[in-house]
């Protein structure tokens, strides 16, 4: 990870204090993440959208409702095992936006392209675009592109915008959230994370390990359409499991409790995490979605996460206990209890 600058500590967290600089942290969707959401960008450009700090802004059109969301990607490299930067552009929009209930409809791709770049590379990610776009039942609506010189762009970057749409309110939000709701994991954690991180700091050694990147519109419209009682939903992207929980628990004050033993992870994600001193709860997902369901319904959701190929591996991973503290707590293997906090930090930037 990547230090931040010593006139940078305190500044997010401070919205009193004026000056500082953006340190590598803030990216990391982490605690640093939040804090200059809430010090810089709310206070300037907050509205009542905006301010929920959710994957999506809705935005009503008569009877419809129209769900809108936007990322960019400086994933390095440009290439890695099971995706590139094309297919993880359009799946993270694709994701958000389903997370909020939304049918993804139209995606928007913006390229910057730094001089230089191999022609054969943007092809390939191009053709890795196109295909995850049928993949996804998407269509690449508009588009831009812009070039810059030299090392000004480390290749390339994308964003990418998208809209759904959903016929009334959507029914998944974390006011939603009640003691008894469980949480529902659709898949192994870690691998996209480590994946990235192997194939930038270890090009000549093969891996198993390949990025878990995917579209999950279909499987989360298929949940929604048979099981009831899904409360809300989030791809635990950066920040991983950890920052997602840790966030939700504070955000509602209630107590979420995380049982270790049933979090799903490969053996070799597990064993590669442990040996690069890394959390696997904090590795950043791309195809995966933490439900939250109400207890009584956790079997019909989980047949329905199933018989999608997205979810075979899906589990029930906790649940929301009534107490209000705000607090996650992890359960161990070994017995023992540990708070699960938001990152900090960045343990490995340019994942996404």
């Amino acid at each position: 990870m990547i230090a931040p600058l010593a006139d940078d500590i305190g500044v997010a967290s401070n919205p009193a204090r004026r000056g500082g600089r953006i340190a590598m942290a803030h990216g990391g969707g982490g605690q640093r993440t939040e804090d200059l959401i809430r010090s810089s960008l709310i206070p300037r450009l907050g509205n009542d959208m905006r301010n929920e700090l959710l994957d999506g802004g809705i935005v009503r059109d008569g009877n419809r409702r129209i769900v809108f969301s936007i990322d960019g990607y400086v994933v390095q490299p440009l290439q890695f095992p099971g995706g590139d930067i094309g297919r993880l552009a359009v799946c993270g929009t694709v994701n958000d936006l389903a997370v909020m209930g939304a049918t993804p409809t139209a995606i928007a791709l913006a390229m910057i392209l730094e001089e230089g770049l191999d022609r054969r590379v943007l092809d390939e990610i191009l053709d890795s675009i196109a295909a995850t776009a049928r993949e996804a039942d998407v269509r690449v609506a508009t588009g831009d592109i812009k070039v810059v010189g030299r090392g000004q762009a480390d290749g390339l970057y994308i964003t990418t915008a998208g809209i759904g749409t959903t016929a009334r309110r959507p029914r998944v939000h974390p006011d939603f959230i009640a003691p008894g709701d469980v949480l529902i994991m659709n898949g192994p954690i870690a691998e996209h994370g480590l994946a990235i991180m192997l194939a930038r700091e270890m090009p000549d050694r093969r891996s198993e390990i390949r990025s878990d990147v995917a579209p999950l519109n279909r499987m989360i419209h298929t949940v929604l359409k048979k099981a009831p009682g899904v409360t809300f939903m989030r791809d635990p992207t950066r920040g991983g499991v950890a920052g997602l929980c840790a966030d939700i628990a504070a955000r509602t004050g209630y107590h979420i409790r995380l049982n270790e033993a049933h979090i799903p992870i490969r053996p070799e994600t597990l064993h590669a995490a442990v040996t690069l001193g890394l959390d696997p709860l904090q590795l950043p997902n791309a195809g995966r979605v933490v439900l939250f369901v109400r207890g009584r319904n956790a079997p019909q959701a989980l047949a329905a996460i199933r018989s999608d190929p997205a979810g075979v591996g899906a589990c029930v991973i906790g649940q929301v206990e009534d107490a209000r503290d705000g607090v996650c707590e992890l359960f161990t293997t070994a017995g023992g209890r540990r708070i699960i906090q938001k990152p900090d930090g960045e343990q490995m930037p340019r994942i996404c």
